[in-house]
C-alpha cells in the first residue's frame, strides 16, 4: 500500500490526536524516537549508542531518557564490564505503552 504524504500525515495526526485524548504520557518527537529505538533495535543500548544511531547530541540524549526514566518507559542499569557505562533497558511499561500506540496508528492508518 502505497501512501501519499497527506495520508501518512493523516495517520500521524490521528495517532497522535487519540494519544494526547488518552491518559497517557505526553512524549516528545525526540523522547519517542529515542523510546522506540530501543524497543525495536537490538540490545545493548547507552547514551552513545543511541545518540550516533539518532545523530543528535549525547546532552540530547540523556535529557530524553530521563524523562523516559522518570515515566518508567525505560530503566538505565549500570554496566557490569564496565562501571563508567550505563545500559538503557526495556520496562513492562514501556512495551506496554508502546504496544498501545502501535495500535493508534494501526487505527488511524484504516480510518486514512
Amino acid at each position: 500500500m502505497d501512501l501519499s504524504a497527506n495520508q501518512a500525515l493523516e495517520i500521524w495526526r490521528g495517532a497522535i490526536v487519540e494519544s494526547v485524548r488518552r491518559d497517557s504520557p505526553d512524549l516528545s518527537a525526540r523522547q519517542m524516537a529515542v523510546l522506540i529505538t530501543v524497543y525495536l533495535k537490538p540490545a545493548p543500548h547507552t547514551v552513545r549508542g543511541l545518540a550516533e544511531e539518532l545523530n543528535v547530541s549525547k546532552p540530547a540524549v540523556t535529557r530524553a531518557l530521563d524523562r523516559l526514566s522518570d515515566l518508567g518507559l525505560i530503566r538505565r542499569k549500570p554496566d557490569d564490564n564496565d562501571r563508567r557505562s550505563v545500559l538503557i533497558q526495556r520496562t513492562v511499561k514501556g512495551s506496554v505503552f508502546l504496544t498501545e500506540f502501535s495500535e493508534l496508528i494501526t487505527e488511524a492508518g484504516r480510518a486514512v
